[in-house]
């Protein structure tokens, strides 16, 4: 196979190898890529902890019960677990509309910062909705500003520049988000996670993950988690070092993978994002109505018809992915640093562009 003949050849690292190999290749030539939808061969059952999480919970935070999870892991990498679609019709809705309309306004941090005036990204929602329910098919349209953002911080902001989070940059993190985030980490083990940290990702059919490691949180004993939402993608995990060969596997709509122990902090990138496999605009879980009858205290809010046709149409050629992080341990504090703007801000074009984050094509806003 042509993939894994790139993995035997010199020169660069291996994991290189296969991260071009998969951004450059047509979507017709991924026959090495797990498909956790028809798991076998390196793939196996990983249990949950059911009793860790309520049904009553898992209602609340959008999600089946425990019970009705599917959870698999992967041969040669221990800690790593990988959960289908576990969300009820119509609760992914929810986490899309947050990540486009509530979470990217102020005071969370996002790329626009980079080159706006601060009010001028007080509400990109507001700015890009009547030009995103109108956009067409063409490419030559002019972009909204949501079709401009590339990335969000929340809780602590991480500083792309230092690669650290800091105790004086920081903003509340938010509570729904939070409750979700806590009854997956639960549910795989991890009772008392905190969700401290949080960056979202937003890609387009031209986007990328660069190759990196998540290792600036100072508790590195507490899980990742990714959520992700619309498009599909190619996501590759790789070992501790780059010359170790990755594992590439699919990203569907919905599907959560957790991070922990030993693959805590392997290597990890995306180097595709994939039309939904199904064939249509968008994946048929995110075509499913939420119920109107929400459980007590649920998370969930339902969505305005309108305001789900601008998610729609962004999420026609677009992905989101969610990575909720605790930064530190139960009773654990920053270290006093010297020399530092104390705020953490965001980083200059060519330190983003140099960083963890998506290497995405230079933004022209």
């Amino acid at each position: 196979m042509a993939a894994a003949a790139l993995t035997r050849e010199g020169g660069e690292d291996a994991f290189r190898r296969l991260f071009r190999f998969y951004r450059q290749r047509d979507a017709s030539d991924l026959r090495g890529v797990v498909d956790f939808s028809a798991p076998g061969g390196q793939v196996f059952r990983s249990q949950l902890s059911i009793s860790s999480v309520s049904d009553q919970d898992a209602y609340r935070a959008g999600l089946q019960p425990v019970s009705q999870w599917k959870a698999y892991g992967l041969r040669g990498y221990p800690g790593f677990i990988f959960i289908p679609n576990p969300f009820l019709p119509g609760c992914q809705r929810h986490w899309v509309k947050q990540c486009l309309k509530l979470y990217p306004e102020k005071p969370n941090v996002c790329n626009l910062d980079l080159h706006m005036a601060p009010e001028k990204t007080t509400d990109l929602w507001g700015q890009s909705k009547e030009q995103l329910r109108r956009k067409g098919s063409s490419k030559w349209e002019p972009k909204s500003l949501l079709e401009k953002l590339r990335w969000v911080t929340l809780g602590y902001h991480y500083n792309w520049d230092t690669k650290k989070y800091s105790a004086n940059h920081h903003t509340p993190f938010p509570s729904d988000l939070a409750f979700l985030s806590e009854q997956v980490a639960a549910a795989c083990g991890f009772r008392g996670f905190q969700a401290q940290a949080g960056i979202l990702n937003y890609y387009h059919f031209d986007s990328s993950l660069g190759i990196h490691v998540d290792e600036s949180e100072l508790d590195h004993s507490r899980p990742l988690l990714s959520f992700s939402f619309g498009q599909s993608s190619i996501f590759l995990l790789g070992g501790l070092k780059r010359e170790e060969a990755p594992t590439a596997m699919f990203m569907h709509s919905g599907d959560i993978m957790v991070m922990s122990g030993f693959s805590r902090l392997l290597y990890h990138a995306v180097p595709r994002v994939l039309p939904n496999p199904e064939g249509t605009a968008l994946p048929s879980c995110l075509n499913q109505a939420l119920s109107s009858d929400l459980p007590v205290g649920s998370v969930i809010e339902h969505s305005s018809d309108e305001d789900w046709q601008v998610c729609a149409k962004y999420l026609q050629s677009s992905r989101i992915n969610m990575t909720i992080r605790q930064v530190l341990a139960e009773g654990q504090k920053f270290p006093e640093e010297c020399g530092t703007n104390g705020k953490g801000q965001a980083p200059s074009e060519d330190s983003y562009e140099n960083s963890k984050a998506k290497r995405h094509k230079p933004n022209t806003v």
